[in-house]
């Protein structure tokens, strides 16, 4: 409307790898202007800067304009097309009144519905859809059309960019002086990098799991990760969840985990499915799986006679043994290495002089293995 003012925020995201620097900028049409946007501005790899972008006219119909911004970026002319219409009195409201279509891959297309109400107490009648800015179209409507007071039509908004970096446009509703500012952002299709390539769990116990961390990084653009798969049970993934999207620049880790269920060396491949230009990323896992070792180490007090040494015994029931050291024992320790998991085990000890006479047993002591 004449003597009236709107304002729409614009994002400006860096989808590259390293940081930009936005040197300056100029608005051809003194209906718009810009602000909230200090100079130089730097936005790191992943990061955004917002400002406003203000539409006053001065005149009946429509005005055209664009805001080009100057940067140190591989378009280092982005251009943002401006478009607006001063009138006497407003004949349409659109819901919504401005569609911001966020991130998408190149290629991808994202459609939201408008809904266009006659806010006059007049019949409009729309004449034609007309669209600017990169990648962005309308449809859906029979056109020319009336509309009669109250009277609403909807549309379909879409976007499909075709190019990396932010873009801005709007669709024009000739007929009823309206315009639908519209904003989206491209990103570029990345490769999707899987490290380590190789991981190695050596020996793990039976029964029990050992667990290595990997990690996914996207590059060259953004990646959207679907799925992450093993070719062997015995190894699982955990930490991450599907489907995963990373910008360019960014990573993720995760683990991956060796469960070993038989005696003997397993391997298994990792796929990790995405759609990067690279649609899949493997890894090699190996490891050993062995039986738990268990050992029993035992002591006791010394004799108060003069002995020789000591002999271990041990059974599977109190009172019965049989001697487990091939020697005599000097010290009053002993380790049993030959223990057998599940198992139940009762020791004895007892001493021997310098002529070779033995002790009775011991008081039994109970061990059981795990």
């Amino acid at each position: 409307m004449l003597g009236q003012s709107q304002k729409e925020e614009v994002v400006l995201v860096n989808n590259g790898a390293t940081t930009v620097t936005i040197s300056a900028f100029s608005v051809n049409d003194s209906a718009f202007s810009l602000s909230g946007l200090s100079l130089p501005a730097t936005i790191p790899p992943g990061g955004r800067t917002t400002f406003m972008l203000e539409f006053a006219p001065t005149a009946l119909g429509w005005t055209y304009g664009d805001v080009v911004f100057t940067s140190n970026a591989s378009n280092s002319q982005l251009k943002l097309p401006l478009a607006g219409a001063g009138g006497k009195i407003q004949l349409l409201k659109a819901q919504p009144s401005s569609i911001s279509f966020g991130s998408l891959t190149l290629g991808q297309t994202a459609t939201v519905p408008v809904v266009v109400t006659n806010s006059s107490s007049l019949p409009v009648t729309l004449t034609a859809l007309r669209d600017f800015g990169s990648g962005f179209s309308a449809s859906g409507l029979t056109l020319p059309t009336s509309l009669a007071r109250g009277q609403s039509a909807t549309l379909q908004v879409s976007f499909t960019p075709t190019a990396a970096g932010a873009s801005g446009g709007g669709i024009l509703i000739e007929g009823g002086s309206l315009i639908i500012p519209v904003t989206g952002t491209g990103e570029s299709i990345g490769q999707l990098t899987l490290s380590p390539t190789v991981l190695n769990f050596g020996n793990t116990d039976i029964g029990s799991t050992a667990a290595q961390s990997a990690s996914l990084t996207a590059t060259g653009g953004a990646v959207t990760v679907s799925s992450a798969t093993s070719s062997n049970s015995q190894y699982g993934i955990s930490g991450i969840s599907f489907p995963l999207t990373l910008s360019s620049g960014q990573s993720t880790e995760f683990k991956l985990t060796f469960s070993p269920q038989t005696v003997g060396t397993s391997s298994a491949t990792v796929t990790v499915s995405s759609n990067a230009s690279d649609s899949s990323a493997t890894e090699t896992a190996s490891g050993i799986g062995i039986s738990a070792q268990y050992s029993v180490s035992l002591s006791w007090d010394a004799s108060t006679s003069s002995v020789a040494g000591y002999n271990v015994y041990r059974g599977t029931q109190p009172g019965t043994y049989s001697r487990i050291n091939s020697s005599l024992d000097s010290t009053t320790t002993y380790v049993d290495n030959t223990v057998v998991s599940g198992s139940t085990y009762y020791y004895a000890a007892t001493a021997v002089n310098a002529t070779g006479q033995e002790s009775g047993y011991s008081a039994p002591i109970q061990i059981s293995i795990p």
